[in-house]
């Protein structure tokens, strides 16, 4: 009998092995399937579908919007991680207003500006138009990320730097991105693959802010994964046992401690600037 009983447990643990490692192969299947669908449709299109359900770029409210925890934090927008990419901060000289940003990739760059969008209807159309009727040199032309443009720009010294603008729409808002090396000119070149996908990942994050169209979502200087953890831990730390103080009748503004400071920090004091090299 003790004989039966040990095979039988023999037999059960190496079925309980087998179900584990069946189990095991089945979620690597699944993860392996998950990373393996593109960020973006592979084939040029003419109208961009699937944003905010199967394809980015992402609104911070889409249901299935990824984790993007640690994701660099510009206001407007957080930016995936991407190795080796140099990071520009674009900002107004005078008022040290961000303005947008420049994503360096090998030889190619993507330059990236949120709009904010009417409630009920696209941008991006609209502003190809306009970007149409102002350079004669432009062409539209299908694109990974719906119609896009075709634009070459005149640089200093006769020389022509090919460009390539998408815009993509989002409730409330509209990325811009305007591509330029080879990720403007050829479509299967790696540069070109990682900066789409780049771009395809980005999470806007529109605000309640009353916005104009066209207005830029405002921006601030970039805030790190680990800065922005500490500050939320700070912050939850500073109230934990003080939530009875919002009920407090005409409670002033200000922090109730006297021990509580607020730190400015300024990063673009000379405009436009390498902020970060990843």
């Amino acid at each position: 009998m003790g004989l039966f009983g040990f095979g039988k447990k023999k037999h059960q643990d190496e079925d309980a092995a087998e179900q584990a490692a069946e189990a095991a192969k089945d979620e690597t299947a699944d993860v392996a399937d998950e990373q393996a669908e593109p960020a973006y449709p592979t084939e040029a299109v003419s109208e961009y579908e699937g944003r905010g359900e199967t394809y980015g770029p992402w609104d911070s409210n889409d249901e299935d919007v990824p984790d993007y925890d640690d994701y660099l934090d510009l206001g407007a927008y957080f930016l995936p991680f991407l190795q080796g990419i140099q990071l520009r901060i674009k900002a107004n000289r005078a008022t040290q207003q961000i303005l947008g940003s420049t994503i360096t990739y090998g030889s190619s760059s993507l330059e990236i500006e949120a709009f904010a969008a009417p409630k009920t209807l696209g941008l991006w159309d609209d502003v190809r138009a306009d970007l149409l009727d102002a350079n004669k040199a432009a062409v539209e032309q299908p694109g990974v990320f719906g119609t896009e443009l075709k634009l070459p720009v005149s640089l200093k010294g006769g020389k022509v730097l090919d460009t390539r603008i998408v815009g993509v729409d989002g409730p409330r808002w509209m990325l811009r991105g305007i591509f330029s090396g080879k990720a403007a000119t050829d479509p299967t070149d790696p540069e070109t693959l990682a900066l789409n996908k780049f771009f395809a990942d980005i999470v806007v994050e529109r605000g309640e802010e009353p916005l104009a169209p066209r207005d830029l979502i405002p921006m601030h200087p970039p805030v790190a994964p680990a800065e922005r953890r500490a500050r939320a831990a700070a912050e939850a730390e500073a109230t934990d046992g003080k939530e009875h103080f919002k009920d407090i009748p005409n409670k002033p503004d200000g922090p109730f401690d006297s021990d509580q400071q607020v730190e400015v920090k300024t990063t673009l004091s000379r405009g436009p600037m390498f902020s970060e090299v990843r």
